[in-house]
């Protein structure tokens, strides 16, 4: 009942995020303002975390039920990225949530309790979110080397449970696009928490 609550939440939030359009597959990476990592407390530009086959975004936070869920499978993610030449990292767009769970302090803690060896990134108003058109925690964009978004959407077909996992497709994404092959899957549903963005 607990799973069934949040998707439906999650449906609605999903709806009231619809007037900011998610990037069409072939879309060139928009352009982003620095952006304070709070693993590195560093500022960065995406282009700087790029690496020979191209970076992975995945929008995320510190408490979606569904982040939870996901989060053992970042450091396999990131594994397969590095291994691929390819950049990693995660952004938070919470704007609503940067005073509570979301700040700055809490995302540090975070990152640092789940040992993230990969940039946690502050969308400052949720800008970052608004150009991709990100809707959920987590969502996933993939882009290859020329900065073109070849893949979108959910990082496998099973948030409860690594162990019954039937469509890999990040990883698969990951796999093909190093190979330089064409991406069987290029576009999935992303499933998650609504992304708790700046309105006005």
């Amino acid at each position: 009942m607990k799973w069934i609550l949040i998707t439906i939440f999650s449906f609605s939030m999903y709806i009231s995020n619809a007037q900011y359009p998610v990037l069409e597959l072939g879309a060139e990476m928009p352009e982003a303002d620095k952006m304070k990592c709070v693993v590195s407390n560093n500022e960065v530009y995406f282009d700087e975390l790029a690496e020979e086959n191209g970076i992975l975004v995945i929008f995320s936070c510190n408490t979606c039920p569904f982040v939870v869920a996901w989060e053992n499978r970042y450091p396999i993610i990131n594994e397969l990225a590095t291994d691929n030449n390819i950049g990693f990292a995660l952004v938070n767009s919470n704007f609503l949530k940067r005073n509570d769970e979301d700040s700055p302090e809490a995302m540090k803690e975070h990152a640092k309790k789940h040992q993230y060896r990969w940039p946690y990134l502050i969308d400052k108003e949720s800008m970052l979110a608004n150009k991709f058109g990100a809707q959920t925690t987590p969502h996933v964009f993939l882009f290859d080397k020329n900065m073109k978004l070849v893949y979108k959407g959910a990082i496998d077909d099973n948030y409860k449970d690594a162990s019954k996992v039937e469509q890999f497709y990040l990883k698969d994404a990951i796999n093909s696009l190093a190979k330089n092959e064409e991406i069987a899957v290029k576009e999935t549903r992303n499933l998650g928490c609504s992304i708790k963005r700046k309105t006005d």
